[in-house]
């Protein structure tokens, strides 16, 4: 390895996104745990992120809450709070950041600002670092086998692609409060939102996804955020038989169990889809980004990827649908 581990005792990951990107980071980190056994791990990121260290206790020991920088457009920038933000990060005293936001153009400069011992990461034409930590960004592939290539880069090997989602006992007892009258592996999700309406694959076809499912003999549990109640509502519109609506009604770890314990998941590109790959829960997602490469779950048997920007055709989508169920029986 280029970092000894005797010389590496405290690591900060700076990955400041929402839930997707983050889980495909999991493998990279897992390695970097391995790597360094007894360093402790430090989460720099969004928010909301602070659930996510103590779901993957077993790889991060603590969280830092980044404020936001300009041209991250994640959350807006508040220039004093990055001050004192920026003030406790230096006060740390890291051996080693790991730069795993993307290619540097805005973050470079910052993470330097970090003024750890070490610093490693990515970088573009727009964002050189003269140092050998850094590494040119692979603008190909997965994004799983991206953040890889990165930590492979400093010498530390692969522990696998596959994606984790730990459950633990209040997960399975917040799915259980919810008295759901659903059997095992016998019911179809049907999440149709997204943090992007340019991203949502249209209601209607949602709609008749979940009625050829409940056709089929499964029970239909239609989920979504309370942001995404209005696109729930309207897929609930265009069906012709009735679902389970949990819209708004469920945290993380209660779709965690929901989604285990299914049959299959339907949906766009987003988080979810990435937690049904961890839990190796049967998928159809549409990807309407334009990149599947880079984000649709790895297993192509288990998972179908439509990528929506190069075929708009429902009937593909639909065809996927019965070769999943096909494939089961």
């Amino acid at each position: 390895m280029k970092l000894s581990p005797d010389k590496i005792q405290k690591i900060a990951v700076f990955r400041a996104l929402q839930l997707g990107d983050m889980l495909c980071a999991i493998p990279a980190v897992r390695a970097l745990r391995h790597a360094y056994p007894d360093a402790e791990i430090t989460l720099i990121g969004l928010p909301w992120a602070a659930e996510f260290v103590k779901r993957f206790s077993g790889y991060f020991d603590r969280f830092i809450h980044f404020p936001g920088y300009p041209g991250l457009p994640e959350q807006p920038y508040n220039e004093k709070a990055f001050e004192l933000f920026l003030q406790r990060v230096q006060n740390e005293q890291f051996d080693l950041v790991l730069q795993m936001q993307g290619n540097g153009t805005f973050v470079n400069p910052m993470v330097h600002e970090f003024n750890a011992k070490n610093t490693a990461g990515f970088y573009s034409k727009k964002s050189y670092v003269d140092s050998d930590l850094f590494m040119p960004y692979p603008d190909y592939g997965h994004e799983i086998e991206r953040l890889l290539s990165l930590v492979e880069y400093l010498g530390i090997p692969s522990q696998g692609t596959y994606l984790e989602f730990p459950v633990n006992s209040k997960d399975e007892d917040d799915f259980n409060r919810l008295l759901l009258p659903l059997a095992y592996h016998k019911y179809v999700i049907v999440h149709p939102g997204s943090r992007s309406t340019s991203r949502q694959w249209p209601p209607q076809y949602f709609a008749a996804l979940a009625d050829y499912s409940i056709e089929q003999g499964y029970t239909v549990v239609i989920t979504g955020t309370k942001d995404e109640i209005d696109v729930t509502r309207e897929v609930m519109k265009c069906m012709s038989h009735p679902a389970i609506d949990l819209t708004g009604q469920t945290n993380l770890g209660a779709v965690a169990v929901l989604i285990r314990n299914a049959f299959a998941l339907i949906s766009n590109c987003t988080g979810v889809s990435h937690i049904a790959s961890a839990v190796k829960t049967r998928s159809i997602v549409i990807s309407l980004d334009g990149e599947p490469q880079r984000w649709a779950p790895l297993n192509k048997q288990l998972h179908r990827t439509i990528d929506w920007a190069k075929t708009q055709d429902y009937n593909v989508v639909l065809n996927e649908a019965k070769s999943l169920i096909r494939d089961r029986s």
